[in-house]
């Protein structure tokens, strides 16, 4: 019962804005002279005590940590993410697993970091992540690149998320004040942006980092195909995240250009949207069009198109085992498009268990899926067997 009313507070917590979180502090001199001397991805740069509160002043007997650590850019160049590392405090001996948790959308303004508001208990996603401290498991909450760190959110890039996925685990493991074990079972989870980055982290883990003991990723709600999750919001509801994401991929890679196809109505709205939290860059964008906000549309470029591919999904197999799900009638992700990644990956054979959500709609899908996903993990670290179900 405790964990079904943890379920249904996240509701609650879920419509609110993040943006009365209190920004975090750029990095230091002190952190970024340290930073040089982090020569490995997931190498932490900086940590510092903070709290972990779902809801504010809500207790959860844990200790947490506000870490900086190295990471690469969709580039391959290093760079300095932030993130938090939460621990529960429950007596527990023995190695404990951890989970390294991607949340989904929050803004692309500093102040939208997952470690921005988790002392305040106004980080979306919380609540559900309270669910996994409460089962013993130790979990990592990466910021992704330019949240709470210098430079901008590189937003739905998914190598670079993929990978600051992957390194806030090193991090976690190599934080000595978390008293993790080097070798403890890693679970990768995350839905809707955080669904593209878990699932880009289970794509390069046998590459990036087949050092961490991962046992699988539970990821729903994913956009693999960018292209036509965009066009599939333009002029909708989810108009506005269809910006960010032009704003995101253009922070990655600047010789895009996205300033040189914006109208002077588009260059203040990414302003906005830069310096706002996804509550009110939703609200702002609905059902605004990219012929409102452009002179030419940028996705019909050869350079910008050719990006967006480099973020697809389903082209190489993950090397454990995926518990992958998608809702029905999502109005945010197309359901084509989870179904295309559950098909791209079963044809690789990659061992994937795929759940379709009648009732899903976008939000409610991260909500009614987070126990099941989550005893999904606790299957992969009891080492139970799982042979997925691509061939039903």
């Amino acid at each position: 019962m405790r964990l079904r009313s943890i379920v249904l507070t996240a509701v609650t917590a879920l419509a609110v804005s993040v943006g009365a979180g209190t920004a975090t502090a750029s990095t230091t001199a002190s952190a970024e002279r340290r930073a040089e001397a982090a020569k490995s991805p997931g190498d932490v740069v900086s940590s510092a005590p903070t709290s972990f509160h779902p809801l504010p002043g809500q207790p959860t007997n844990t200790r947490a940590w506000h870490i900086t650590y190295r990471s690469t850019t969709a580039k391959g160049t290093p760079n300095v993410v932030s993130g938090t590392v939460i621990v529960p405090q429950d007596g527990r001996t023995g190695p404990r697993p951890l989970v390294t948790y991607a949340v989904g959308t929050v803004g692309l303004g500093d102040q939208c970091a997952p470690s921005a508001g988790f002392p305040y208990g106004t980080t979306l996603e919380a609540n559900l992540i309270q669910q996994l401290t409460l089962r013993g498991w130790a979990v990592a909450v990466t910021d992704y690149e330019g949240l709470g760190t210098p430079g901008e959110h590189t937003y739905t890039v998914g190598r670079a998320e993929g990978q600051a996925v992957l390194d806030a685990a090193r991090a976690a493991l190599r934080l000595p004040e978390a008293g993790l074990s080097r070798n403890a079972p890693v679970g990768i989870m995350g839905y809707s942006q955080g669904g593209q980055a878990t699932s880009w982290a289970a794509e390069l883990h046998d590459s990036y980092a087949p050092e961490l003991n991962v046992k699988g990723t539970a990821t729903g709600g994913v956009p693999a195909d960018l292209l036509k999750t965009a066009d599939y919001n333009n002029g909708g509801i989810g108009a506005g995240l269809v910006l960010m994401a032009a704003a995101g991929q253009d922070a990655a890679y600047p010789e895009l250009d996205l300033d040189r196809y914006l109208n002077d109505k588009g260059r203040h709205f990414i302003q906005l949207l830069r310096e706002r939290c996804v509550a009110i860059d939703a609200v702002a964008g609905l059902f605004k069009k990219i012929s409102d906000v452009t002179v030419r549309n940028p996705l019909y470029e050869p350079d910008w198109q050719r990006v967006l591919r480099s973020s697809d999904l389903g082209r190489h197999a993950p090397d454990r085992p995926v518990y992958l799900y998608h809702g029905v009638v999502d109005e945010l992700i197309p359901y084509e498009v989870g179904k295309q990644l559950r098909a791209d990956w079963c044809a690789r054979n990659a061992n994937v268990q795929w759940k379709s959500l009648p009732l899903g709609e976008h939000v409610l899908g991260v909500i009614t899926e987070s126990i099941p996903a989550a005893n999904w993990l606790a299957d992969r670290f009891a080492d139970r067997p799982t042979n997925g179900n691509c061939g039903a």
